[in-house]
């Protein structure tokens, strides 16, 4: 029974056990997702993303990936800017949380508008990579600058 004991305890010290190496491939895959949804890139989207993605928007609105992708790339609205601050990593085995807070900057038909949120982005690591599973986002109230 100790040893049982001593087995579980040492399974979840390393499942909770800091990664810096992933925990890098993961800021690096959201950087690359950053710049693939401020430049519309189709196809990097499509690379980011898993085949089963839940996109949340922080009105409460759900997309699949193909929804996602079509929306981000129709060209309606372009992200000027996505600044991203106080992200903080978790990695748990080939799956991972990032949290952070971003600012984004939309411009639809000319008018820029300030959007904040706090997001909560699920990455699953598979052979091509670390790519978006899930996304959730809450709306703050005024938005930073």
């Amino acid at each position: 029974m100790k040893a049982l004991a001593t087995l579980a305890l040492s399974a979840a010290l390393a499942v909770a056990a800091p990664n810096p190496k992933a925990e890098g491939e993961v800021r690096a895959a959201m950087e690359a997702f950053k710049k693939a949804v401020m430049s519309a890139d189709k196809a990097a989207l499509d690379k980011l993303t898993t085949a089963d993605l839940s996109y949340t928007h922080s009105n409460g609105r759900v997309e699949t990936k193909a929804e996602f992708i079509a929306a981000a790339t129709s060209g309606k609205t372009k992200v000027e800017a996505m600044d991203i601050s106080d992200a903080t990593v978790r990695v748990h085995g080939n799956a991972a949380m990032l949290q952070a807070k971003i600012l984004i900057k939309n411009n639809a038909a000319g008018v820029v508008t300030p959007v904040s949120l706090n997001i909560l982005h699920v990455w699953i690591k598979g052979s091509g990579g670390w790519q978006l599973a899930a996304r959730q986002a809450i709306r703050l109230s005024p938005p930073v600058s």
